[in-house]
């Protein structure tokens, strides 16, 4: 069936924002007396959710419910503050998405990153976006690799599962469009590799934003 719509992750996927989290989950953790983590072990700890990220970067004996809290509290107030210090769109998604725009797909965001931010980072880094609706980690729906949203997405777009492209850098990603029924795509710039692409049955997998473009026909 022809493709007419797309579905993209945020965070590795459009955006290279390792960085920003890294320092603003680092600046937490000395806020509270406890050891960082070096910036690529961000990698594998972000994707899931700012619970989930806490939970992995926080010492064992600092896991309670209130400390999470207190944590992902920190984390919100110190990420809000410098969350576009070094973030920026990967090289040719501009030209990408104003490819997908001028062959009239219908495109949206989804992410497991908290809402407020989700909307802040599309609406800076791609002022001008065709995107129809732009999803982070909403009160209610559950988070990516439910695939909730995503099925959400394609009844607001009033398409077909196999109608749409699912975009994204990790298992998560894979995991989500694959029970949603789209076809997923698996790109290798960002924060995982085509090992783990391939492993969770990526439909293809790029090194380059025009691929996406060829493969959305």
């Amino acid at each position: 069936m022809k493709i007419k719509g797309l579905i993209f992750d945020l965070d590795g996927t459009l955006l290279d924002t390792l960085q920003d989290l890294a320092d603003a989950a680092n600046k937490s953790l000395e806020y509270f007396g406890f050891p960082i983590h070096p910036r690529d072990a961000y990698r594998y700890f972000v994707g899931e959710g700012l619970r989930t990220l806490t939970r992995r970067v926080l010492p064992e004996s600092a896991r309670k419910d209130e400390d999470i809290d207190r944590y992902m509290e920190k984390f919100s107030e110190i990420y809000s503050m410098n969350w576009n210090s070094n973030s920026a769109p990967y090289s040719g998604i501009p030209e990408m998405i104003q490819s997908l725009s001028e062959k009239g797909m219908k495109m949206a965001v989804l992410s497991n990153k908290p809402h407020v931010f989700t909307k802040i980072c599309v609406e800076t880094f791609f002022p001008d976006h065709p995107f129809l609706f732009v999803f982070g980690k909403r009160d209610g729906v559950a988070k990516k690799p439910d695939p909730a949203g995503a099925l959400e997405i394609a009844e607001k777009m009033e398409l077909s599962v196999d109608e749409i492209l699912y975009v994204g850098d990790t298992k998560t990603d894979m995991l989500t469009g694959n029970s949603a029924g789209m076809k997923t795509i698996g790109v290798d710039w960002g924060f995982r590799d085509r090992k783990e692409l391939a492993d969770n049955k990526a439909w293809k997998i790029v090194s380059n934003p025009q691929e996406v473009v060829s493969y959305a026909v």
